[in-house]
């Protein structure tokens, strides 16, 4: 299967109900106002249905296909617990570049809004090609959008996808699998360390098509003395049986 089939939202066959909306579209017709709120509360807030049926079961295939990807991680040899993955070569599918493209300028208010608050000086363009220029003058020129795999019993550790100087806070994972059809378990987590206090997990509920958005290293939080930073780490809890495909869209590309 090519690139070329994982269209940014193909239209049904004549005679259906409706077209199929393009990824703008359906980036567009999100509630950011929701969004925002849930992620400056939580650190995380769910985009439902972003991605249809159809593009997930075709991102879910080019797995097979290594002339996609630049590199594959087999995540037990590196400790990072069991499955695998893929780093998507570029061009990138079309489906996963207009994601990249059109959720980075409503990301990028909320984490220009996120520095200020933490003291942070780095400031971040409105569109993401300006955003890309700066990360590939210093030398991250790879392109870290990636292709999750896992099956009975694999799992994520929680970490944090930090790839070089310039990293954009936010970043979005999507379930191309359905929870209770093509697997079981396998949740998304997310943990927050707070200072001096016992960490706080927060299990995000997925289906198929459903996206997550979530911050990559830390949050500000309002505190009785102020504005303070929050540490955050994501994962996916043990898969009980079946299998579980997940495209996650890393807005920084890597050293």
């Amino acid at each position: 299967m090519s690139t070329q089939s994982v269209t940014a939202g193909r239209s049904r066959p004549p005679g259906s109900v409706r077209a199929v909306k393009q990824v703008p579209e359906r980036v567009a017709d999100v509630d950011w106002a929701r969004a925002s709120e849930e992620l400056d509360a939580r650190g995380c807030a769910t985009l439902e249905r972003l991605v249809t049926p159809a593009e997930c079961d075709a991102l879910a295939a080019l797995y097979p296909e290594d002339a996609v990807f630049r590199s594959r991680v087999v995540m037990a040899r590196h400790g990072f617990g069991r499955g695998e993955y893929k780093y998507f070569e570029y061009p990138l599918p079309d489906v996963v570049a207009g994601l990249r493209e059109a959720l980075y300028p409503r990301l990028a208010p909320i984490a220009n809004r996120w520095n200020m608050a933490m003291g942070i000086e780095v400031r971040y363009p409105e569109s993401h090609a300006a955003y890309l220029e700066r990360c590939h003058a210093a030398g991250q020129v790879r392109p870290t959008p990636l292709l999750l795999r896992y099956e009975a019993d694999d799992y994520n550790c929680l970490h944090q996808d930090l790839y070089g100087e310039h990293v954009f806070p936010l970043q979005v994972a999507i379930l191309l699998s359905e929870p209770g059809r093509d697997f079981t378990g396998g949740e998304f987590i997310l943990t927050e360390q707070r200072p001096r206090m016992q960490s706080r997990a927060e299990v995000v509920p997925l289906r198929q098509g459903d996206a997550v958005v979530f911050a990559v290293h830390h949050r500000p939080v309002q505190g009785t003395r102020g504005v303070y930073r929050v540490n955050l780490r994501h994962g996916v809890s043990r898969i009980r049986s079946g299998q579980r495909h997940t495209v996650g869209v890393i807005f920084h590309d890597a050293a």
